[in-house]
């Protein structure tokens, strides 16, 4: 176990950036018109359900059920893995995030147990919750010091009920649960899906929450988690498995909303929507039109907020066009995405993780 985490950290330690993301994002922006996807799964393993991974300099890490957590490198193409259990508790971790020095995982259902890389070359606990109804969906990081991760209400409060939101100061060594008090009370039935650990976007410092089910609305921190307001979304709703599944930014004012309704994956209305003004209001797009439920939405890379991919079990799809139109690349289904520049991508789902290459 020792040699494995300090293997990870060396791992973190040497990572450097990508030369490509330094290019002219004009220029870039031209050269981007996909047309279709490669994939070549880097890692298949039938008992693994991965639904969040993190690119952290020049690796890929994970974190899955079955307890299992693990590293790619992209230079040497190897595989460092290995599981962390509580005591006879084997998690499933559906959450992951990264500073410059750290890893950091965290798992659904309760106990809540968050993890990072610690000094003792081991996995540390550094926040548990016992709460019956604990249920954390994503995380993210504004900066090496501060970041922040969101569940489902746990009914934490008599007269007021939140999502759950926990935010660190010191670099991940410590979490602190929000009040209530501070935080717009929940509409009963809304809650969040960890079908991706894309319920987060951030652009500096500010924050954007996707909620789902009976209601789908985004919360918004202008503050990085000291204020907070929260906008409605025209997305569907109204049932346990319907709302916003994944949110991404590509500036502070330009976003987008995916989602639908897992259980009816060919429905494409009210399932994707786009806003202009920081995510105080969205307007749908495509309505009537393909895709349907997705559950992984990104802005490519230096495309002006034109090209985007989305991603679900049911295929991958693609629009230059802002959303206005979509067509599909592939039907290879996958449940997350993070690119790696503006051609690269990595996607992970039921059994796999593959590097995406669009052309």
């Amino acid at each position: 176990m020792n040699r494995f985490i300090v293997f990870f950290l060396l791992l973190i330690f040497s990572a450097c950036k990508n030369e490509k993301e330094a290019e002219n994002e004009e220029q870039a922006k031209a050269e981007i018109d996909f047309a279709s996807v490669a994939i070549e799964p880097i890692l298949e393993d039938d008992s693994l359900s991965i639904r969040a991974i993190e690119i952290i300099g020049n690796n890929l890490a994970f974190a899955s059920n079955n307890a299992t957590f693990g590293m790619y490198n992209f230079e040497n193409k190897t595989w460092r893995t290995n599981t962390q259990k509580y005591d006879t508790l084997v998690p499933e971790f559906r959450a992951v995030a990264s500073t410059d020095t750290d890893f950091f995982m965290l798992s659904v259902g309760s106990p809540a147990l968050l993890y990072k890389t610690g000094d003792s070359g081991a996995m540390e606990l550094v926040y548990k919750e016992e709460n019956e109804k604990a249920f954390y969906d994503a995380m993210a990081f504004w900066n090496n010091q501060e970041g922040i991760a969101m569940g489902d209400p746990t009914n934490n409060c008599i007269s007021i009920n939140c999502i759950s939101i926990i935010i660190t100061r010191d670099g991940g060594k410590s979490w602190e649960k929000l009040d209530c008090e501070v935080l717009p009370e929940v509409i009963e039935g809304e809650a969040a899906f960890a079908a991706s650990n894309s319920n987060i976007a951030i652009q500096g410092d500010k924050t954007w929450i996707l909620t789902g089910g009976i209601k789908s609305r985004i919360y918004f921190s202008p503050d990085k988690g000291e204020t907070w307001e929260v906008f409605d979304t025209p997305l569907i709703d109204g049932e346990a498995t319907t709302g916003g599944y994944s949110v991404d930014f590509y500036d502070e004012n330009f976003g987008i909303i995916m989602g639908g309704d897992y259980t009816n994956p060919d429905g494409n209305m009210g399932n994707k929507a786009i806003t202009k003004d920081g995510g105080k209001t969205w307007v749908l797009v495509a309505e009537g039109e393909d895709p349907g439920y997705k559950s992984s939405v990104k802005f490519v890379p230096n495309s002006g907020g034109e090209k985007i991919i989305a991603t679900g079990f049911s295929g991958i799809s693609y629009t230059k066009d802002s959303g206005k139109t979509w067509e599909e690349l592939s039907k290879e289904g996958f449940y997350t995405l993070k690119f790696k520049n503006d051609s690269v991508a990595f996607a992970a789902g039921k059994g796999r993780i593959s590097k995406l290459t669009f052309r």
